[in-house]
C-alpha cells in the first residue's frame, strides 16, 4: 500500500468516531440523490456502497427500500458500522475481492460512492471503476462523487493528520467513468461543506 494511502486511511481511522457524528446529518441535496437513484431501481436492489463511513447514507438508501452492503477502507469507520449494530466489511476496492460474501456469485444492482473515490489515485481510478461494473450487473446503476478542480489535495485531518485527494474536471471523469464499463447519464455539479463537488449518475451498459 502506497504512502499516500496509508496516510488517509491514517487520518479517517484516528477521527472515525467524530467524523461520523459530525456528518450523521443527511444534506437536503444527498437525499434527493438517494431517493432518485431508489426510484431508477423501482425501490429494490442489492447496492454496494464504496466507503460508507459513519453509515449516513446508507441508512437513507435503506429508507427507500434498497438492500446495501456497507464498506469502507477504514477501519475505525467499519468498527462504528459494526457498534451501530450492522453488517460491514473491510474493503479495498482497488485490491480486494469484491464478491457479496452474503450472496456469493450475484452480481449488484448498483454501486454508490459519495465522496469516497476522490482519495483514489488518478491512475488508479480507471480500474476500481472496472472493478465495480465487473461486479455491476447490465443497466445497473452507479452514483459517485469526487472533489472538483485540477491536480490534488493535501489536507488536515482533524488529529492532524493529513489525507491526499484528487480533483477532478467534468470532461477528463467523464472519459475515465465510460472508459471503465459504464455509461454517464448526468453530471452536475454542488457545493460540499469545504469544496466543491462533481456527481456522476451512470449505468452498466453491458454485460463482461
Amino acid at each position: 500500500m502506497d504512502s499516500r494511502k496509508q496516510e488517509t486511511i491514517a487520518a479517517y481511522d484516528a477521527a472515525a468516531v467524530e467524523y461520523a457524528t459530525e456528518t450523521a446529518r443527511l444534506p437536503d441535496a444527498i437525499r434527493t440523490t438517494c431517493a432518485r437513484f431508489a426510484r431508477l431501481l423501482a425501490g429494490s436492489g442489492r447496492v454496494l456502497e464504496i466507503g460508507s463511513g459513519g453509515g449516513r447514507d446508507a441508512r437513507a438508501l435503506e429508507e427507500y427500500g434498497l438492500s446495501v452492503r456497507r464498506t469502507d477502507i477504514t477501519p475505525g469507520f467499519v468498527e462504528v458500522l459494526r457498534g451501530q449494530g450492522f453488517e460491514a466489511d473491510l474493503l479495498d476496492p482497488l485490491t480486494d475481492d469484491l464478491d457479496d460474501p452474503r450472496n456469493p456469485g450475484a452480481r449488484y444492482d448498483a454501486v454508490w460512492a459519495q465522496a469516497c473515490l476522490m482519495h483514489v489515485d488518478r491512475g488508479d481510478l480507471p480500474r476500481v471503476l472496472g472493478r465495480l461494473a465487473g461486479v455491476t450487473r447490465p443497466a445497473g446503476l452507479i452514483f459517485l462523487s469526487v472533489t472538483e478542480g485540477d491536480g490534488h489535495g493535501r489536507e488536515a485531518g482533524r488529529t492532524g493528520s493529513r489525507y491526499h485527494r484528487t480533483d477532478w474536471r467534468e470532461a477528463e471523469l467523464r472519459g475515465v467513468v465510460n472508459h471503465a464499463g459504464w455509461v454517464v447519464d448526468e453530471v452536475w455539479s454542488s457545493q460540499g461543506k469545504y469544496s466543491p463537488f462533481l456527481n456522476v449518475l451512470g449505468h452498466r451498459a453491458e454485460a463482461r
